[in-house]
């Protein structure tokens, strides 16, 4: 009977373990999905334009209250070479030229001020899947094409096929033809963005041949500053990663996964005093029986291998039925939940928690061993 409560003790623990990391894990990369989903992980700028003063005599006091420089759109400096230096980077898995600017979507009497972004599609798509968010049309951009946000289209009334002028403010303006309505889930972009050819994008702004961002996707999305940092040094550009841009979701982030490695702890740790109690209590009802061991020849070494022993399977095999209780309640959730999203138990999860129940066993179960091990044999089978 006690090795069967313990053993569900320590079941009980690692399922609490195994199903709350598990759901934390699958919180989290429901949150980063949506959000870096429409999003680079790194942008590369030009830097901002500073004001410039010639230097004063020496000892000349001077008096002045500066304004911030305007700045205007300007075109990153060799961004072809630095597309190809880039994309020569192992920690990066997608590298995109993107010109973008200010605009007015003209249909009739309606005008909406809109972000026009000009992009060469089959790179941006490694960087935000358009594909995926389209809601009707298709995801085309020729040479009068033009994919514009669902909100967009509703505030002006188009639907695919409809036609709309874009006024950038510069020499000329432009009529498309909207190929395709997206729809990313953030009010922002389904209000405001136009998606253009590169090409063609780049007379409206006044930047034939120039782009003024280079979005970038890594590998290990939580790297994604180191790199920024690494990538600003190297091209002498502003490099803005989505953690210094996200950094509330980060430090949501970061108490989220904080509150599960606090939650694993203490339930670790009441399942090691669970197994060290039981194999205490055990010692002592066996007292007499480890004395006969020792007489009949048993070492101190045999002892406490017997009780370490003990202890490791109370930890592994717990484990193994923990593991198998959070699979169904992971299971249930993901058949009858809310279906907000997917929880994923991925097997280094499982692995780990078998390693780590199995070694708090052993650890849990030291201090009884090592007394068993003392045990005098001749006081031992005294023992009544």
């Amino acid at each position: 009977m006690q090795t069967l409560m313990i053993t569900i003790g320590v079941a009980v623990g690692v399922a609490v373990i195994v199903f709350v990391t598990a759901l934390i894990q699958g919180l989290q990369n429901n949150v980063i999905d949506r959000t870096l989903g429409t999003q680079a992980h790194i942008r590369l700028l030009m830097p901002d334009q500073r004001n410039i003063k010639a230097p004063l005599p020496t000892a000349t006091f001077e008096l002045l209250q500066e304004d911030k420089r305007a700045q205007r759109l300007r075109s990153i400096d060799n961004w072809q070479r630095l597309i190809t230096a880039l994309g020569a980077r192992t920690d990066l898995t997608a590298v995109s030229p993107v010109v973008s600017g200010p605009a007015l979507a003209l249909r009739g009497e309606a005008v909406e001020s809109v972000a026009l972004v000009g992009i060469n599609l089959e790179r941006y798509q490694a960087i935000v899947p358009l594909s995926e968010y389209i809601t009707s049309g298709q995801l085309r951009l020729g040479a009068d094409d033009a994919l514009i946000g669902s909100l967009l289209a509703e505030d002006l009334g188009v639907r695919v096929g409809s036609k709309i002028r874009l006024d950038t403010g510069q020499a000329t303006s432009r009529v498309v033809t909207i190929a395709g309505i997206f729809e990313l889930g953030v009010r922002e972009l389904d209000e405001r963005y136009v998606y253009m050819d590169l090409k063609q994008a780049q007379p409206l702004l006044d930047l034939v041949g120039g782009v003024t961002v280079i979005d970038l996707k890594v590998e290990d999305i939580f790297t994604a500053e180191t790199i920024a940092q690494q990538v600003g040094r190297m091209t002498s550009l502003k490099a803005e990663s989505w953690i210094a841009t996200n950094s509330q979701l980060m430090n949501a982030l970061s108490a989220q996964s904080l509150s599960t490695n606090m939650i694993s702890f203490f339930v670790g740790i009441s399942v090691a005093f669970g197994i060290a109690s039981v194999l205490s209590v055990s010692v002592v009802q066996r007292t007499r029986e480890i004395g006969i061991l020792r007489a009949t020849g048993g070492t101190q070494g045999q002892i406490l291998r017997i009780f370490l022993l003990q202890g490791a399977l109370f930890g592994l095999f717990g484990s193994v039925f923990g593991i198998a209780v959070a699979y169904l309640l992971v299971g249930a959730f993901n058949t009858f939940g809310p279906g907000l999203f997917y929880i994923p138990i991925p097997p280094i999860l499982v692995i780990i928690a078998l390693g780590l129940a199995t070694v708090t066993g052993v650890l849990a179960a030291a201090t009884p061993a090592r007394r068993a091990a003392r045990l005098d044999p001749v006081e031992a089978i005294r023992y009544v």
